[in-house]
């Protein structure tokens, strides 16, 4: 199955990719429906693929989505969750679309950002149901906070960002209440039980907040060891319920914080590799340029 970068999207529906993708800490945009359908190259589908970024859309109009093993037919008004947890298929059956979507990745929503970790909200569960139909009521209200992203992002405001990610938790939450409530409590298999310590785990190692701290669990093996577990499977779990390796979530996490600690504080390339846990800056240097196509001092400046 393809994996579809932030990046790839954009090829999809034959966007201009926005200049400061890789440089800024984290991706939002928003789109309207009936352009994006315009610009597709082929028929008004989305491929079904795994995508390593987080889509939130309020339809108006007749589709039909596709997830794992999940057929939703959408007849009028829905919201639609999407993440890199679960592969998915959309397709619109009429010419009548309308609503919005936005896209972001998940150093977009950084916890530090915005006091969540994306993975632990049951509407992103990988066994949780990602579409939910609305009333027309429910629809205007949801249109409206749609309406306030998109004003904020047209807008020249210094906080613009900050303000947008009170408007997609409030999304969030949004879509979370109109599940039925048993659905929030639902026991974790035992895969989904290590998924989730993990992250937990992972997260619990930021913010980095002084140069003199220093990164403790760095490697696949450190945090099976916290976890009680072997490395071998700690692995095949998180391939598994995730898609991705331990190994990725680590430097994907690292990548974010250094993006953070770069942008964010006057603190040199040395103090922030050393924090994170790097012998050699140039080690540093490497990994934050296979991450990210820029070295740390060019990202910075």
């Amino acid at each position: 199955m393809k994996v579809t970068t932030i990046e790839d999207f954009y090829k999809e529906i034959n966007a201009k990719l926005p200049e400061e993708i890789g440089k800024y800490i984290g991706h939002f945009n928003i789109f309207n429906i009936p352009d994006m359908l315009a610009n597709l190259k082929k028929d008004n589908v989305m491929p079904y693929n795994r995508r390593m970024y987080y889509k939130i859309s309020l339809i108006n109009g007749k589709n039909k989505a596709e997830y794992a093993d999940k057929i939703i037919n959408i007849d009028k008004y829905a919201l639609l969750f999407g993440s890199p947890k679960i592969p998915y298929r959309y397709e619109s059956l009429d010419a009548k679309q309308k609503g919005k979507f936005c896209v972001f990745t998940d150093e977009f929503l950084i916890k530090s950002k915005s006091g969540v970790v994306l993975d632990d909200l049951p509407i992103f569960n990988s066994g949780g149901y990602p579409v939910f139909k609305l009333t027309k009521k429910e629809y205007q209200e949801l249109a409206v906070l749609f309406k306030k992203m998109q004003a904020e992002i047209d807008s020249s405001y210094a906080y613009k960002y900050d303000l947008i990610r009170n408007y997609i938790l409030e999304i969030i939450h949004f879509g979370q209440k109109l599940q039925p409530n048993t659905a929030l409590y639902t026991a974790q298999t035992a895969s989904k039980r290590i998924t989730s310590l993990f992250l937990e785990l992972l997260e619990r190692q930021f913010p980095i907040e002084s140069t003199q701290q220093q990164l403790k669990l760095r490697s696949a093996k450190d945090y099976a060891n916290r976890l009680a577990v072997h490395v071998n499977h700690l692995n095949t779990t998180l391939k598994e319920v995730t898609g991705n390796t331990t190994t990725y979530f680590i430097a994907n996490r690292i990548t974010q914080e250094a993006k953070y600690l770069l942008k964010q504080t006057n603190w040199s390339v040395s103090e922030i590799a050393y924090s994170l846990g790097f012998d050699e800056v140039a080690h540093f240097s490497n990994f934050f340029k296979k991450q990210t196509s820029f070295s740390p001092n060019k990202f910075r400046n």
